[in-house]
């Protein structure tokens, strides 16, 4: 098996611009995890020092990297940062962008989601050793409850509570429309995506109620420029390989949450898959006012309180 070459030592301490994360006296931090010939990007959010802490680990989606998904900074709504809203609670939160996203290495052919469950593997075991830990908490988006999914099955031992986000189903109505262009993702690695590009996944099947024209505006512009191009190697996986998680594997504590309007998420694809989960301490949750970018919608302080309580209840 290969093995994660620990390169904490390159890492580097950012005084945050967010005035509100720099008030409640909350760092970032960030790391590079080496797993074979491909450096995997970390972020690191925590209030004082992270030692001793509870540990969560983000898995983004299919589309943008994990800083810009789960840490976006928007001006005058602070609330929109998940990680800064579970490191003022108490969690020591890390989010990595997998091999092509973000910071990360970018192979020049497909990567593909088996891939990406082998870089949550090193960026785990990395932060396990980093704070002489045991176990972590896992929360994964979207394409994340796929190499999340798959990469709890295999280490029920590292992960204590895992949460899944919006997950999709072989039925999902955007995974249907991504079975169309099957043949454009063989022929392309990567894809441009312009600013205003990033915009729609908002409204696919969500009212335009939902969202906050400043948070989508700060979204689209965080991800034009973390993702100058975007593999389609997840899109090929999601449109042929599912279902690629077995509920009856997943042995561990599990929360299956999704919006109101979710386009990938809902209860006749996700309801049988809950029935399956074998731990009796198990939740489903659907939050209002929120689609597939629950996180970044209106319905996303329910969405974290029910996450936070999940994490922290007994």
């Amino acid at each position: 098996m290969r093995r994660a070459l620990l390169l904490g030592l390159g890492m580097t301490l950012y005084a945050l611009a967010c005035p509100a994360a720099m008030a409640a006296g909350i760092t970032g931090t960030e790391h590079w995890v080496g797993n074979g010939d491909v450096r995997i990007h970390l972020w690191e959010k925590s209030q004082g020092t992270p030692e001793g802490k509870p540990i969560v680990v983000l898995a983004h989606g299919s589309a943008t990297a994990g800083r810009e998904s789960f840490d976006l900074q928007v001006p005058g709504k602070p609330s929109y940062s998940l990680m800064d809203r579970l490191a003022r609670e108490g969690f020591d939160v890390f989010a990595l962008d997998t091999r092509g996203f973000g910071r990360s290495t970018r192979p020049a052919g497909h990567m593909t989601t088996a891939q990406a469950k082998d870089d949550l593997r090193a960026a785990v075991d990395y932060v396990l050793t980093l704070r002489g830990a045991a176990k972590v908490d896992l929360v994964g988006w979207s394409w994340g409850t796929q190499y999340g999914g798959m990469y709890v099955m295999e280490n029920p031992d590292k992960v204590r509570r895992y949460v899944s986000y919006a997950q999709m189903h072989v039925d999902s109505p955007d995974v249907a429309r991504r079975r169309a262009r099957i043949d454009f993702f063989r022929a392309n690695a990567y894809v441009t995506i312009p600013e205003a590009g990033w915009k729609p996944r908002f409204t696919s099947m969500a009212p335009a109620s939902v969202n906050e024209e400043e948070v989508v505006d700060s979204f689209a512009k965080a991800a034009v420029i973390a993702e100058p191009s975007s593999p389609t190697g997840p899109q090929l996986d999601l449109a042929t390989s599912l279902p690629m998680v077995n509920p009856r594997l997943v042995t561990v504590p599990t929360l299956l949450i999704h919006g109101q309007h979710d386009d990938v998420a809902d209860t006749d694809g996700l309801l049988p898959f809950f029935a399956q989960l074998p731990n009796p301490r198990k939740a489903y949750v659907i939050v209002p006012e929120a689609g597939h970018m629950m996180h970044l919608q209106k319905g996303h302080l329910l969405f974290q309180h029910e996450l936070v309580g999940f994490l922290k209840a007994p």
